[in-house]
């Protein structure tokens, strides 16, 4: 009895200490286990700015779909096997994902998988709660939603995941495992602007993890909307105009360095990318040897052929190496410095104008003797060739323009004269890629004023132009030579417009020697490149068909992004006209 006596003071002692522990002497910091058991905070996520034309119109929305969050504080990792099976999700995919939060406070939430089906649904309704899984929680959110058929995926880009090397980065100092982030394009360039912030819901929950109270809620912030230059009518029109081919499209507007379209074909499917794109996607994707995540338009690096020859030309006029009487006979070629370099044709006696009409290779050879490899270079460096063009997209290449001085930098040898009559007819080293073309054409025609491309549109405003004052004479000169090509039966006949004075330049340029591309079946690159009208332009568009082989196939391409450009500009003021005779009869 006394052993029994003992024993239940003990226990009593025991239990009193206990008590006077949790309830007195550590009462707050269980009281604040106990009230973080019974009250959870769920995310609500910011819905990204919408993507918008230059008049409005929406090219990329947001959509409502449903996404699987799990719960670190109820987290059980012998349940992971099961919730990734139920989910069709990889096991040790979701396993790295959840190690990434190491570290990380407690009621940071980990996104498990976006755009739920009803299949999906169903397994998380019917395992979810104290019983199964207590870390499977369900919140709605804003999901990206692209155009159909990759139409204009390389401007507008896509969202993903945010990756370890990302946060690592400064770009994404802000930002927190499991963050939605922009990846490529307009996406990843303006991602501040387009990512809203995200809000709270606090909530009471009882043991099985069922909400029973809602305490408070912590908005989401949106994130702003972006107009951008994009038209989507020429957009559209150059979509459907590269259908089947390969290569780029770039409208621009040389006034103010809009771009109004751009197109690179192949393309990819954003959509996919919306959520976590699959695996065998993603292999198809990175193993196409057409490479449809290159943005052509601004990184395919190429030779322009003869689409360089006005710069040519402006480049001769303007250093007195030549004039416009200055005339050369072109019997099929020239030789030069030993060695023997082919015209396309007989052309006779050929002065500036016949020159530029008939692409005769003989008359830049010359020019370009006379010039000289630095006087080029000096030229083409005033029009932004060898130099990204700083328009707002990531990756942009830089291209390359020789120079004595490149050589010497790259390869430690001097420049031989031989190598400049290649150059002169826009092959050797020279490459360019379609918006640096468009871009050069636009400043030459502009009189020697180089605007900066950009996408967005209010970045009009704070362009400063590049100047380098040419002659006026000089500029007309190259018009008349460009607008004969299309008008006065030159190459490029096929850009004709009725009713608008189209100016043009084809070009082909070679992708690999002549004995290896008959032996190969390599064929050419297609140029065109062309603006309009002839005395003030308002658009210059560059066509880029790879394998396209002639200048004159990539011409029609351009021509129907200028008269998209025409069309609507002449609907639009017959809109106006027919509005302000009602306008005036309704004040009166």
């Amino acid at each position: 009895m006394a052993v029994f006596q003992y024993s239940t003071v003990a226990i009593f002692l025991f239990l009193v200490t206990g008590f006077w522990d949790l309830e007195v002497k550590r009462h707050e910091v269980f009281n604040e286990l106990a009230e973080t058991n019974r009250i959870k905070y769920t995310p609500i996520i910011a819905p990204r700015g919408k993507i918008l034309d230059r008049d409005g119109r929406v090219i990329v929305d947001n959509h409502s779909s449903w996404t699987l969050i799990l719960s670190r504080e109820n987290l059980k990792a012998q349940h992971l096997q099961e919730i990734a099976e139920g989910l069709h999700l990889d096991y040790e995919d979701l396993t790295k994902k959840i190690g990434r939060y190491r570290g990380r406070p407690k009621y940071e939430t980990i996104v498990v998988k976006e755009e739920l089906s009803p299949a999906d649904l169903a397994f998380v309704e019917s395992h979810r709660g104290g019983e199964f899984f207590p870390e499977m929680e369900l919140i709605n959110a804003q999901k990206r939603l692209y155009p159909q058929n990759g139409m204009a995926a390389h401007v507008i880009g896509y969202t993903g995941d945010i990756s370890d090397a990302e946060l690592d980065s400064p770009e994404f100092a802000n930002q927190n495992p499991g963050a939605v982030v922009g990846k490529f394009g307009i996406e990843r360039q303006y991602n501040d602007v387009l990512e809203g912030v995200d809000g709270q819901r606090q909530v009471v929950v009882d043991n099985h993890g069922q909400i029973r109270e809602t305490l408070g809620i912590k908005d989401a912030k949106p994130g702003r909307d972006l107009e951008v230059t994009i038209d989507l009518d020429l957009q559209t029109v150059a979509e459907l105009a590269m259908e089947g081919r390969r290569g780029a499209v770039v409208a621009l507007d040389p006034r103010t360095g809009e771009v109004l379209a751009m197109v690179s074909r192949p393309t990819f499917d954003p959509n996919k990318f919306a959520v976590r794109i699959k695996n065998s996607d993603w292999r198809e994707i990175q193993g196409d040897p057409n490479k449809p995540l290159l943005n052509r338009a601004i990184q395919a690096q190429l030779a322009p052929g003869s689409t360089f020859k006005p710069l040519m030309a402006i480049a001769g006029l303007e250093t007195g190496a030549i004039d416009d009487q200055y005339t050369i006979h072109c019997p099929g070629g020239q030789s030069f410095y030993g060695h023997y370099y082919k015209c396309h044709a007989v052309h006779g006696a050929v002065s500036l104008h016949k020159g530029i009409a008939q692409s005769c290779d003989s008359y830049f050879y010359n020019v370009g003797n006379r010039l000289g490899i630095d006087r080029i270079a000096f030229y083409a460096d005033q029009g932004g060739l060898g130099h990204r063009t700083g328009i707002d997209l990531p990756g942009e290449a830089e291209g390359v323009m020789p120079s004595s001085q490149w050589k010497i930098r790259n390869f430690r040898q001097k420049w031989f004269a031989g190598e400049t009559i290649s150059v002169a007819i826009g092959q050797g080293a020279v490459a360019v890629t379609p918006l640096q073309l468009a871009r050069l054409i636009g400043g030459i025609a502009m009189g020697g004023i180089w605007h900066t491309p950009h996408l967005l549109r209010s970045g009009t405003a704070t362009d400063k132009p590049h100047e380098w004052a040419l002659n006026p004479e000089n500029v007309q000169r190259i018009r008349d030579g460009m607008y004969a090509v299309v008008n006065e039966g030159g190459t490029g006949v096929r850009a004709q417009i009725p009713g608008v004075t189209v100016c043009g330049k084809t070009g082909s340029a070679q992708t690999a020697s002549n004995a290896f591309s008959k032996g190969h079946k390599v064929k050419d690159n297609a140029w065109f490149v062309g603006f309009a009208p002839r005395d003030a332009p308002e658009i210059v568009v560059v066509a880029l068909y790879e394998g396209g082989e002639h200048g004159m196939l990539a011409a029609p391409i351009a021509r129907d992004v200028m008269k998209a450009y025409f069309d609507k500009k002449a609907r639009l003021k017959l809109l106006e006209s027919s509005a302000k005779p009602v306008a005036a009869r309704s004040s009166t």
